[in-house]
């Protein structure tokens, strides 16, 4: 029988969207002040969805608390109060669009978690705007 845990957590983090083979100006039409080259930050709520079966011992699809610890560990110390264009390697050469930063924690959480479990997160970066992984 599947059933399906979730998590949340949050982080504070700023960001700029820009893409820098692009001129300014295109960057200002596509990213408006998104662009703002000292940057802008966003309060993220996280939701963090692990599905599989119940474990006959234990009850558990996955202990909360380990979820919490990788999300803790994996998430919130790699990206709260940073600035993911210059402190998070993965902004490095991808720009932090929610899109993207929901990809790179899918992918941080994935290796963390057994491969029977199936994993999806949505993040908001506004109450009103947010994103999902896998789709």
């Amino acid at each position: 029988m599947k059933v399906a845990v979730y998590r949340k957590a949050h982080f504070n983090a700023a960001h700029r969207l820009f893409n820098p083979s692009w001129t300014f100006e295109k960057n200002q039409q596509v990213f408006g002040l998104c662009n703002n080259p000292h940057y802008h930050g966003h309060n993220y709520e996280l939701e963090v969805k692990v599905i599989g079966d119940i474990n006959p011992e234990t009850g558990f699809v996955i202990d909360l608390n380990l979820l919490k610890t990788i999300i803790y560990e994996e998430i919130e110390l790699a990206f709260d109060h940073k600035n993911l264009n210059v402190e998070v390697t993965e902004f490095q050469n991808l720009i932090p669009t929610a899109e993207n930063i929901c990809v790179v924690i899918w992918q941080k959480l994935r290796k963390k978690l057994a491969a029977e479990l199936d994993l999806s997160v949505r993040l908001y970066e506004t109450p009103r705007n947010f994103v999902e992984y896998p789709a």
